[in-house]
């Protein structure tokens, strides 16, 4: 009994190695569709449910997303992956991608004060918060969308926003360093303002990277709302035994 059982185990591994290969070599290419569940194992000489069990883990791997109804997809692979312990620009992610970052300007404001950006800056309720919201593209497309916000008082009176990177600005022009940020990462659904913007399909999640910059002197001068595609951004941490 046992053979057959680690047999069978052997088999759904084999298949996940064979579909890897056949994406890889480009027998099913980016966001193609697969054949049936019937046609797959026919070809593959295996059961439904062996292939099955391949398919679920070549799921959860992101190698492949299943459509309700639809079918079998291959899933595009993330142009744009960085460690999220390096404090990184999207501008310069965009770059080391080998892509050309632009910038769509959506709007920017002076705005008083959220009870969260007084937590969160430490500052009064008098003072103003400039806020600007971006879209990053890559080589045109639209990839990133941003909210940065920034207490006015930390801004240089030149400031314009024509520039990609505030990381920029704020070192060179307001002599405010960045040194560290405190990062949360989150996955969220369609979302009826950015998905449409930046021209998700309904089934595309979002990354939300969370971000509060703190420069040279542990002052926070830059909070960040980034609504990463997830299908196009992965992030990877490295971390260290203690």
């Amino acid at each position: 009994m046992s053979s057959i059982k680690s047999d069978n185990r052997h088999l759904y591994l084999q298949v996940i190695e064979r579909l890897k290969q056949d994406i890889e070599n480009g027998v099913y290419k980016e966001k193609e569709k697969l054949p049936s569940e019937f046609d797959l194992a026919k070809q593959l000489g295996v059961s439904r449910a062996t292939l099955r069990e391949a398919l679920r883990i070549l799921e959860e791997e992101n190698v492949i997303i299943r459509r309700h109804g639809v079918g079998t997809f291959v899933n595009a692979k993330p142009m744009f992956t960085s460690g999220i312990e390096q404090l990184n620009s999207v501008t310069n992610m965009i770059k080391q991608a080998g892509m050309k970052p632009g910038t769509i300007f959506l709007s920017s404001s002076t705005q008083g004060p959220t009870e969260e950006d007084i937590r969160r800056f430490s500052c009064s309720t008098s003072e103003e918060i400039f806020v600007m919201e971006r879209v990053r593209t890559a080589n045109g497309e639209p990839v990133v969308y941003c909210i940065d916000k920034v207490p006015e008082r930390i801004l240089p009176e030149t400031f314009s926003h024509e520039e990609e990177s505030i990381f920029q600005i704020l070192d060179e022009e307001a002599n405010r360093k960045i040194t560290y940020a405190v990062a949360q990462i989150e996955p969220l659904g369609y979302h009826e303002k950015i998905s449409p913007i930046l021209e998700c399909d309904p089934e595309t999640a979002l990354l939300v990277l969370k971000q509060m910059h703190f420069d040279e002197m542990d002052e926070p001068v830059l909070y960040s709302v980034n609504y990463f595609k997830a299908d196009k951004f992965s992030f990877h941490v490295l971390r260290k035994r203690i």
